[in-house]
């Protein structure tokens, strides 16, 4: 049975330390994304990681903490403009409608967006329905526990 889930709605990334940051449902996109900056590979001792802070100062969750993974690849993501462009792409755990599902976020900065996570069809697929003229669903079940 899929999980009807409106328009946009708020999230938890535990991984992540991020609680109720609002996400938009974006059928458009094929991956999900999150506002990051000063994203960077960097290498210690041989071993490769992304380094990465989430958001950005103006944003009322922007914590100024540094994240750092060895679970991460790289793809090629074409954006709404149509350039295509290298992300880099973490996996984490979201958790939506008291849920928690796995799920791959390209890094991006995304300053100028009014949503700082962009859920896409990839993770959407064969577990959710959109009704674009609903909002909050999962946040106001959260609420009800």
């Amino acid at each position: 049975m899929k999980i009807t889930i409106g328009r946009i709605d708020k999230a938890d990334f535990p991984e992540l330390i991020l609680e109720d940051i609002d996400v938009k449902i974006d059928s458009g996109a094929y991956t999900s994304s999150i506002h990051c900056s000063n994203i960077e590979e960097i290498t210690v001792d041989t071993e490769k990681f992304i380094r990465f802070t989430l958001l950005d100062p103006e944003h009322p969750f922007y914590n100024n903490k540094e994240f750092s993974t060895k679970k991460y690849a790289s793809k090629l993501v074409k954006s709404s403009n149509g350039i295509s462009e290298e992300r880099f792409l973490i996996e984490t755990e979201i958790v939506i409608f008291n849920k928690s599902f796995p799920i791959h976020l390209t890094l991006s900065e995304r300053k100028d967006m009014t949503f700082p996570v962009l859920l896409g069809r990839k993770f959407l697929n064969h577990k959710f329905l959109i009704d674009t003229t609903m909002k909050d669903l999962s946040h106001k079940l959260k609420n009800k526990k």
